[in-house]
């Protein structure tokens, strides 16, 4: 029977009802209930899931299923204990109460959010010492050998040829390759915490488990990176469970989403764009369910004070109802968010401006001859693979950081607020009131009042109770709203965000997506979430390395769209236009006096407006134009590209005609 079609576990049960009786070879009939049994496969149960910090209550009567081949995306705000669920499936963490049942036989994968390497070993080392089922077969092959025993060497040959690991070592580095790891006998120890992270996300999928549980998958990965990420989920038939707030990622993998809410679980089949609708929905429908109970309850508790006191078996029946009707009415959503709400500190004529800025190390340049005049209400998005110079730039700009050569001249009115990728060295052992009180007891806001640092913390989500909490006791997520937190109270109108959304929960990130826009200061950011850049970027700095930066007029989605216009127009123009093209029949066809007019004309139309475009690329990134001519000539780069991917497509289809 054939397999190469997917079907859910209604559409398998259906298919099973409606052909059982017709089915009469024993043998297909097996063969076909096993197909059925593989395809509903139940990867993962969770009944009844508590957990309990002290008196905290993070989560209470969680279920829920994952069938093989769901792709699942746990949400919710930090802290709801996404990443506590994770550690729990894989028995890392314990459960207050409930069960978790995971299927027999499956092979188990997991991604930690903060990976570590122990030892003093080189990085593919660090992959031979991990343990996987591959490794465990190659370690039992070399075991064998070395015992000179016939019948294991021959068992143990038997399952190397079954796993395919005769080229083990080739796979490691072809995967580490993809992952823009190319040092292999790097030290673990010398590794970014971003390199320790493609490390750990090799060693994950390298072990090619049934089950991957992933925690934050894409944080300190470059774009390039997580799209073929992307790419490599997407094709494998992998069960997922993951957590990410990375809403274009979520969009693209995930076919069910489990959202963390009010310390309930809820579960939506479909992406990220159509877990939006349904939680609206369902959010409604409970308020209108409250709305009806608490108009019943006003008419109840009239009954239940006119009520005699000789209660019938009826009237007992109806005060349970009663008590059960309270309950639901007095149920509220606590919708709390985040309100960024501060102060810019004034702002004169004068931004900044970098004039021909080098900085390099060693030999390799990360800054070269770089030119630009910042302007109010820009906010630029900076986008490039891992060390092509990015937070060396912001450092720079900052003047944390001497450049080699060149001159910055920063206006008198500027007040930074720099918001690093490393994050803030908060003392563990500090409550989270007093490290706020640190920087400022007092804070202004955006209405000119004065507030005190506890209100301020409100805010951000921190009511007095959790203000009173060691920093030690906050999640991951929580301590980078704390670091936000106070970079914003100080009042800042040149915003610098070095990977701001890295461990932020989605809802903090609309609320700082609405906050920047409305921001009249200067931003720049450094992110890999591409939905934030699509939403805040004017325009991106391209890093292309060696020190070269390009200045491109747009947000992420038009640049993606812009390189792949070029990948196709490249060829093209490598050919010098000219080159021969053979038709599909292998056989010439005449062109017409028109059409060879028309393809002598798209020739010369090509070049000019390659010529041209080369030319609105150099004024864009001089840095030397004024804002109105800037966007003129952003706009005539749109044009230009637009009509070169017409001309060019349509050379192209001449020249196949006729070629």
């Amino acid at each position: 029977m054939s397999t190469c079609f997917k079907v859910n576990l209604f559409q398998a049960s259906t298919i099973f009802i409606k052909y059982e009786n017709r089915i009469f070879n024993s043998r297909i009939k097996s063969k076909f209930v096993l197909f059925l049994q593989n395809t509903m496969l139940n990867i993962l149960q969770i009944e009844s899931l508590c957990k309990y910090i002290g008196e905290l209550v993070l989560f209470e009567g969680v279920g829920f299923q994952l069938n093989n081949g769901d792709k699942a995306a746990l949400v919710g705000v930090n802290g709801a204990g996404k990443t506590t669920l994770l550690k729990m499936v894989m028995g890392i963490e314990s459960a207050g109460a409930g069960t978790i049942k995971v299927s027999n036989n499956i092979r188990m994968a997991y991604l930690d959010q903060e990976p570590d390497f122990q030892g003093d070993l080189t990085v593919v080392e660090a992959l031979f010492r991990s343990e996987n089922s591959s490794m465990r077969t190659i370690q039992e092959y070399e075991e064998a050998v070395a015992s000179h025993n016939p019948a294991k060497i021959e068992q143990a040959i038997s399952n190397m040829d079954r796993m395919k690991l005769w080229d083990y070592e080739n796979r490691i580095k072809q995967i580490l390759t993809q992952l823009d790891i190319t040092n292999f006998s790097q030290k673990t120890q010398e590794l970014s915490g971003g390199q320790k992270k493609r490390l750990a996300l090799a060693n994950t999928l390298l072990n090619e488990p049934d089950f991957l549980i992933l925690d934050e998958p894409t944080n300190h990965l470059d774009l390039s990176v997580i799209e073929w990420l992307e790419n490599y989920l997407q094709r494998s038939s992998v069960t997922l469970l993951m957590v990410t707030h990375d809403r274009f990622f979520l969009d693209r993998i995930c076919n069910v989403v489990l959202e963390f809410d009010q310390k309930k679980l809820y579960r939506y089949e479909g992406n990220y764009t159509r877990y939006v609708e349904k939680r609206e929905i369902r959010i409604y429908n409970e308020r209108l369910e409250v709305e009806k109970a608490q108009n019943l309850m006003r008419k109840e508790e009239d009954w239940m004070s006119r009520m005699p006191k000789a209660r019938s078996t009826k009237a007992k029946y109806r005060i349970d109802n009663f008590y059960k009707l309270k309950e639901k009415s007095s149920q509220k959503r606590d919708d709390k968010t985040i309100r960024i709400n501060v102060q810019e500190s004034r702002m004169g004529s004068k931004i900044l401006v970098a004039k021909e800025l080098s900085f390099r190390w060693g030999d390799k340049y990360f800054l070269k001859d770089f030119s630009y005049t910042f302007s109010r209400f820009e906010k630029i998005g900076l986008i490039g693979s891992n060390g092509s110079g990015k937070s060396t730039f912001l450092e720079i700009l900052a003047r944390n950081l001497q450049p080699e050569h060149g001159i910055i001249e920063t206006g008198e009115t500027i007040k930074f607020g720099y918001y690093r990728q490393s994050g803030m060295k908060f003392d563990e052992n500090m409550r989270v009131l007093d490290a706020v009180t640190e920087i400022a007891e007092i804070i202004t806001v955006a209405d000119g009042t004065s507030i005190t640092a506890s209100q301020f913390l409100n805010y951000f989500l921190f009511p007095p109770t959790r203000q009173h909490d060691y920093i030690y006791k906050l999640s991951g997520g929580e301590k980078r709203r704390l670091y936000l937190c106070s970079v914003l109270m100080q009042n800042p109108n040149f915003l610098i965000l070095d990977e701001p959304t890295n461990d932020l929960d989605i809802t903090t990130l609309q609320i700082l997506e609405d906050y920047l826009l409305s921001f009249n200061g200067c931003v720049l950011i450094v992110s890999h979430d591409r939905f934030f850049l699509d939403t805040i970027a004017d325009h991106l700095f391209i890093f292309e390395g060696n020190g070269i930066i390009k200045d491109f007029p747009g947000n992420y989605s038009d640049y993606s769209k812009w390189k792949k216009d070029q990948e196709k127009i490249k060829p093209v123009i490598a050919s010098g236009i000219k080159k021969e093209m053979p038709n599909k029949n292998n056989k010439k066809q005449k062109f017409t006096f028109n059409e060879k007019r028309e393809l002598e004309q798209l020739e010369k139309e090509i070049e000019v407006l390659e010529k041209e475009k080369t030319d609105v690329e150099h004024m864009l990134n001089s840095g030397s134009i004024d804002s109105a001519f800037l966007i003129e000539k952003s706009n005539r780069l749109g044009e230009i590209i637009r009509e070169l991917e017409i001309k060019s497509d349509r050379w192209l289809d001449l020249s196949e005609k006729f070629g």
